[in-house]
């Protein structure tokens, strides 16, 4: 129980108005304290905050606060919980002072007794530990319309149906149809959900904001720690000692048009070997992170916190500071760079002979795009120097195509739509990027050197995590079998299942009215790819040992199988520690979480950008296609954009569509007209929801006439409806 001073100091202080909860939360106090804690309430009355005060006057003595950052020490640094700018200035940072235990992370929150500062920091005042508070609050993004009363939020997920009550306090001086970052309030009762307004992200209108939505949804660290940004700056170019000088071969980059960064480059000739007639030396050179980034140090800590880069069509969240991602690791044309080199034999049939690791430093002969490499070896464009290095890049390639075609990886097709944005930061177009074969080339290659990454580690048992792509669950393939039966293609659960099986599917239904619907259904019943220390091979790719070894400036996992090759080969003191090793578990459960995190993100701001994109076009026609089907409805790609929308299953029209689980299908109970998976449809678009990413639709193209689930007379809805559901 505080004291009727503490409480006192607390209520006269607090930078919103503290109810009865709001104190016994702050303070801790539970059960039927909370009788006497209100008896003391009482007696002491409610203070009102001060208008306009110095932080030293607002600050009470005991106060919610979360870690915010890391001060150049590493110590954190803590700020208010709740705090109103607008009435009180920016919100103070208070160095922390813990318990001497475990150490708080960035987000997590503690009741702390604030203190005067006495150290050498900029701080004025210290949040000493009396206790740890639990999980972080709820939070929501949405645009918050003001009222007399405080206002609302209008949440920006596809799935939140019900808007945030604002309280009089609680806005955080936000103006109308600003953009808001808010935490909900617990509170009992009915109505509509409470939230208390944290921070103010911007206009909502603003284009440039959109992806900020994603970012502060899905609890992305877009902000580097001071602590970080500092360990960056000082770090200094590598040394030479103790590398070997590959300079002299003429390494290319082939990346997109608009990459940053580079971390990966390739060089090939025809290998000299009189025993390896038409095979090929192919070497592999990949940005030596590791050399810049140590084990357990702050840019460490902050790389595994975030996990991966995460990339939107205006602003990548990159995992490492710039100084290490677009400068000192980016492997750019005619600069020195330190890598790790995968020098690789195959043979004329596409087979690994072998393959070595060393540690080098190279200096890359020409940069170039996916487009500009194609366009030299189609002769398109005029570059000899970088010919002479391409064309036996091409010849090795199609040597690894023959033991790939032969290995059969599943031959899924996967379009990527890419949104192309001007100079404001709206969507100009949206585009599906032609796949080249300097795309294959370069991902053929990555392939390989992944996999000696992981074949080198195997043979010397080291520890590494590797890249799980497991079979179909039993669940899911009994399911497929269901749907190819009613399709009419053959296909037996009695036998082990390989990749290549999936390709005979595909293969079979390709040219057919049924061959998009056959691509849906064959990936939904993939598994998805993780990352573990525990080998189980990779699926999709036809491969038992894999492991992400080609991206360290983009991904933590590549990292940890460089540390691994640095320890196992003895290339340097900055391998894998005892610590990395005893967490490889928690870190794989963490990477593959924030890859789906950044999977998500990404996906939603594209959709929020292309409905803004698509906002001006009510009433238009689309052609589209089924991507999903549920009870509720039907999801539709739209075949321009690749938008998403979804068509209620109540706007079909007046019969009653039942779901048909094994034919991925609407089917109307009446009338047997069907809406399946992958079918061509036109639509119309009635609804846009820009800040949600939402599009409602309505078909106007006829649904596919089949037999009814049952033969009823045509009847009212209602009717067709009981019938259809027995």
């Amino acid at each position: 129980m505080p004291s009727a001073a503490e409480l006192a100091a607390f209520l006269a202080n607090s930078p919103g108005k503290a109810g009865k909860r709001d104190v016994a939360r702050a303070f801790g106090v539970t059960g039927k304290d909370k009788i006497t804690l209100k008896a003391m309430l009482k007696d002491i009355g409610h203070k009102a905050p001060p208008s306009q005060q110095s932080v030293s006057s607002v600050l009470p003595a005991v106060l919610e606060v979360e870690i915010t950052a890391l001060d150049a020490h590493g110590d954190p640094i803590a700020s208010p919980v709740i705090w109103n700018e607008g009435r009180l200035g920016a919100r103070p940072q208070l160095a922390y002072v813990g318990n001497g235990k475990r150490a708080p992370g960035i987000g997590d929150r503690v009741l702390a007794r604030i203190e005067g500062y006495v150290g050498d920091g900029p701080y004025t005042h210290q949040a000493r530990f009396m206790r740890a508070l639990g999980e972080d609050a709820q939070r929501i993004v949405g645009i918050f319309r003001k009222s007399s009363s405080g206002g609302r939020i209008v949440p920006s997920g596809k799935k939140e149906r019900d808007d945030y009550v604002v309280h009089r306090g609680d806005e955080g001086d936000a103006k109308d149809g600003e953009l808001v970052q808010a935490e909900l309030v617990k509170h009992r009762g009915r109505g509509l959900p409470q939230a208390r307004i944290r921070q103010r992200l911007g206009a909502s209108d603003d284009p440039r904001n959109t992806s900020l939505i994603a970012i502060f949804n899905h609890g992305i660290p877009d902000v580097f720690p001071p602590v970080v940004e500092q360990a960056a700056q000082k770090l200094k170019p590598f040394l030479l000692q103790g590398r070997d000088d590959v300079r002299a071969i003429p390494f290319i980059t082939i990346d997109p048009a608009d990459a940053r960064d580079h971390d990966d480059a390739i060089w090939a000739e025809p290998d000299s070997d009189a025993a390896n007639p038409g095979g090929f030396r192919v070497h592999v050179a990949i940005a030596d992170v590791a050399a810049y980034v140590q084990p357990g140090s702050p840019l460490d800590q902050e790389a595994r916190r975030r996990g991966n880069s995460t990339y939107f069509p205006d602003r990548v969240v990159p995992m490492l500071p710039e100084r290490i991602s677009n400068d000192l690791c980016s492997l750019k044309e005619g600069e020195d760079r330190p890598a790790l080199v995968c020098a690789m034999v195959f043979d004329a049939k596409g087979h690994k002979r072998n393959h070595r690791f060393t540690r080098a430093v190279i200096r890359v002969a020409f940069g170039l795009a996916y487009e500009k490499a194609q366009a030299i070896i189609d002769g398109k464009a005029k570059h000899e120097d970088a010919l002479r290095v391409l064309q036996p890049l091409w010849a090795a390639y199609g040597v690894l195509s023959v033991a790939r075609d032969a290995r059969g990886p599943l031959d899924l097709d996967l379009p990527e739509r890419r949104v192309l944005l001007d100079e404001a930061g709206n969507v100009s177009r949206i585009v599906v990027p032609e796949r080249l074969t300097a795309h294959r080339l370069v991902e053929e290659f990555m392939i390989q050197a992944n996999v000696a990454a992981a074949e080198a580690l195997i043979q010397k048992r080291s520890p590494l995590l590797f890249r799980v792509h497991e079979e179909p669950s039993t669940e899911k393939l009994r399911g497929l079998q269901e749907f190819l039966k009613a399709s009419n293609i053959p296909f037996s659960l009695g036998q082990v299942v390989r990749s290549h099986h999936f390709n005979r599917i595909l293969a079979a239904a390709k040219g057919t009215p049924q061959e998009r619907v056959v691509h849906e259904v064959v990936l939904r019943s993939q598994a998805q790819a993780v990352y573990s220390p525990q080998n189980a091979g990779h699926f999709g790719l036809s491969l038992a040992n894999y492991a992400h070894f080609t991206s360290p400036i983009r991904r933590y996992a590549d990292l940890v199988v460089h540390r691994s090759l640095i320890s196992a080969f003895k290339l340097g003191m900055d391998g894998l520690h005892a610590e990395d090793i005893a967490e490889l578990e928690d870190t794989a459960t963490h990477i593959s979480a924030t890859e789906r995190r950044s999977m998500l993100a990404e996906r939603e701001t594209i959709d929020r950008m292309v409905a803004a994109y698509l906002a001006e076009q009510l009433g238009a026609h689309f052609a589209g296609r089924i991507s999903g089907v549920v009870s509720a409805g039907l999801f539709v790609v739209l075949q321009e954009t690749g938008a998403d929308g979804f068509v209620p299953a109540s706007s079909l029209g007046k019969d009653y569509f039942a779901l048909d689980p094994v034919r991925h299908a609407l089917v109307g109970a009446a009338t047997g007209e069907t809406f399946q998976l992958g079918d061509q449809v036109t639509v119309r678009l009635m609804e846009v929801a820009p800040v949600r990413g939402g599009l409602r639709l309505e078909i106007t193209s006829d649904g596919k006439k089949g037999a009814p689930m049952k033969h009823i007379a045509r009847g009212d809805k209602r009717q067709a409806r009981r019938k259809g559901q027995r």
